[in-house]
């Protein structure tokens, strides 16, 4: 039988004590400035392998929501940009051994790449030297520069490459400051991780990169904890390259492999993924002349069309992500855009709509705190 206890006054389990209310004062207010917090602050993780797109991304956030690069900033993109030009002449000369291709008689004689390989970093304030102006160009128009640059898939050549040397002049002018594309075209390896806020209305958007080559790759679980969103980059041009750490690898297995293991981990269980099929600008030129199938057997789809190729990929990820139980219907699905993250115009149409998901679905989770 069931019955009913009554605790007299002063049973010593009648009394709260002054430090037990305290504590559960100081509890709750725990618990709603949590709840505050989360409903305000967002935390987007950027994933993915190197070469990806992910710090161009961070710079087109920074140029849609106008947060402006200081005058050091933009003198360190000045001599990035110049030392993109030396040092991808340095790996595209470096590849042609790899290739077995010969340098043209021109190219040995004249010391060009003897000046190659003794360029030296700009200091601020420093001009581009002009002598090298007719070194650069020389070396960009001889055929067997451009046969290594034709096979760049093969050792992972920049591919920013054409866009600054069919520019040279203008680059090599005494008052060149970069302007917004050349900031966007300038690579620079990710190492470590880089944080930047953005504020979305009311809300403060912390975007974190991080690198995305193998030796970087240790360092991400750093960034696991709080995680509202990830943002996924996959280069839809990678399908046939190698990875710059390993030409043994290819890019875009690399990527699956990444967003498998990404899609499975516990640490993400009820975070909403964004998948960037990134660089279509760049699949769309690439598949003209390398087929598809080549690289991925199990492509059915017709040689040289790019829709059906960016499709076969799209399913590719997507059996990936159903398989870790990410479906339609899940409540764990994958938002899906096909990107290409140089296009400021395209992409701030993109990102508008990124952004509203995950504000929306961040304001959600804190109401169920």
């Amino acid at each position: 039988m069931g019955g009913c206890v009554s605790v007299p006054n002063g049973h010593p389990l009648a009394v709260v004590s002054a430090a037990e209310k305290a504590n559960h004062i100081a509890a709750e207010k725990v618990m709603l400035q949590a709840k505050a917090k989360m409903a305000h602050e967002v935390k987007v993780l950027l994933l993915g392998s190197g070469d990806s797109g992910k710090s161009t991304i961070l710079k087109q956030m920074r140029i849609i929501h106008k947060l402006p690069w200081t005058a050091g900033e933009i003198e360190s993109y000045r001599q990035l940009v110049y030392e993109n030009l030396t040092s991808g002449l340095k790996t595209v000369l470096d590849a042609m051994d790899i290739m077995d291709i010969e340098p043209s008689k021109e190219v040995t004689e004249n010391g060009w790449v003897k000046m190659i390989e003794q360029a030296q970093d700009l200091k601020d304030g420093q001009a581009f030297p002009l002598e090298y102006l007719d070194v650069l160009s020389g070396l960009w128009k001889d055929p067997s520069i451009q046969q290594a640059i034709a096979r760049g898939n093969e050792a992972a050549l920049p591919e920013n490459l054409p866009y600054f040397f069919d520019d040279l002049t203008r680059l090599f002018k005494p008052d060149y400051q970069p302007s917004r594309q050349d900031i966007l075209m300038t690579r620079a390896r990710t190492i470590g991780i880089t944080e930047t806020t953005f504020t979305i209305g009311r809300h403060e958007l912390l975007m974190v990169d991080v690198g995305g080559q193998k030796t970087e790759r240790r360092k991400w679980i750093h960034c696991f904890e709080d995680v509202t969103a990830i943002v996924f980059l996959a280069s839809l041009s990678g399908y046939d390259q190698c990875l710059v750490e390993d030409r043994d690898a290819n890019q875009m297995q690399d990527a699956m492999t990444i967003w498998d293991s990404i899609c499975n981990s516990q640490w993400f269980e009820d975070t909403p993924f964004i998948l960037f099929l990134n660089k279509y600008d760049l699949f769309k030129s690439r598949v003209k002349v390398s087929p598809i199938k080549t690289y991925f057997c199990d492509y059915e789809g017709p040689e040289k069309d790019h829709r059906a190729g960016r499709e076969y990929f799209k399913k590719r990820f997507g059996r990936l992500a159903a398989k870790s139980g990410r479906d339609k219907g899940s409540g764990r699905e994958i938002f899906l855009h096909i990107t290409t993250a140089t296009d400021t115009t395209h992409l701030k149409v993109v990102m508008a709509a990124v952004e509203d998901l995950i504000v929306r679905g961040n304001l959600s989770a804190a109401a169920f705190m």
